[in-house]
């Protein structure tokens, strides 16, 4: 008997509320490595796909920032937990898509997995930085608490397959969002790959929904879209952020716009706070005696 056998080639699919389907259109184009050697066949997703995702995510954003802020925290350790368990597999899709060495890569990898834990730890911390009393003249509470703007887009970073997707995403869902996230056009293997994490976490289906393909493609659907409450450009270059921009003004999504960012470096709460809203509640004092002293 012959010991030779076929390898069983992977078949990356999107991830949509919770499932993997394939594109609506059927549509897939080739993901090659560095050097353009052929790594595998991954959806091209079309305008319906992106509609479908922003359905899914609208569906689970009660649901999700609902849940208690710390418990929110647990299930983004839980995705930790499971990235580390899959160190090598994604050790091996970030060599290939970013060219790094075994050794590099691994490290790439290590920063992601302590990356989710970081903002694991963000998620019942970040109402106590940003909200809080305040000082009015008046005999009045004045009580401002932060809370999720809703459904947003996400375009992942086009050279940082891994660790810079991680570093868009997270901030955006440890706040009580829900993302859809349109993963580097060139690079989408790992994004792929950290859905079916996420499908097998803690995470419920619909919170974060990944889309692979032209960037261009799915991006100005979502920008357009007005059911999508905001947008992270980090992934678009500058002609097509000033595009997505003037589609997002028709709903008034809020924009954050493509920056330079060093990935590598610990991030401050600026991507958790650009998807916040305010809510400030007044509530009258009264007087608790003839001093005039109040409550």
């Amino acid at each position: 008997m012959s010991d030779a056998r076929l390898s069983v080639f992977k078949t990356y699919k999107l991830y949509v509320g919770g499932k993997f389907p394939r594109s609506e259109s059927g549509r897939v184009y080739e993901v090659s490595d560095s050097k353009g050697k052929w790594l595998a066949n991954a959806p091209l997703s079309s305008r319906k796909d992106a509609r479908d995702a922003v359905v899914a995510a609208r569906k689970a954003f009660g649901g999700w920032s609902g849940t208690t802020a710390y418990n929110r925290g647990q299930v983004l350790y839980r995705v930790a937990e499971m990235l580390e368990g899959r160190r090598d597999q994604f050790t091996r899709e970030v060599a290939d898509a970013e060219g790094l060495s075994k050794s590099k890569a691994a490290a790439v990898v290590d920063a992601t997995i302590d990356r989710w834990v970081w903002y694991a730890g963000w998620t019942d911390k970040i109402a106590q930085v940003v909200g809080g009393g305040n000082p009015v003249a008046g005999p009045f509470f004045n009580l401002s608490s932060p809370e999720p703007t809703g459904v947003v887009a996400v375009l992942a970073p086009q050279e940082s397959s891994f660790l810079g997707l991680v570093s868009v995403l997270a901030p955006v869902i440890a706040t009580g969002n829900t993302a859809i996230v349109v993963a580097s056009e060139k690079a989408p293997l790992p994004a792929l790959s950290l859905a079916e994490v996420l499908a097998t976490s803690d995470v419920p289906g619909g919170v974060v929904n990944v889309l692979s393909g032209r960037t261009a493609e799915i991006a100005t659907p979502l920008a357009a879209h007005q059911d999508v409450n905001a947008i992270d450009l980090a992934g678009a270059d500058e002609a097509l952020a000033k595009e997505l921009e003037t589609a997002a003004a028709d709903n008034l999504k809020r924009v954050l716009r493509p920056q330079p960012v060093d990935y590598a470096e610990t991030p401050g709460i600026d991507r958790m706070t650009a998807f916040l809203e305010t809510k400030t509640v007044w509530h009258p004092t009264g007087s608790l005696g003839a001093s005039g002293s109040s409550y």
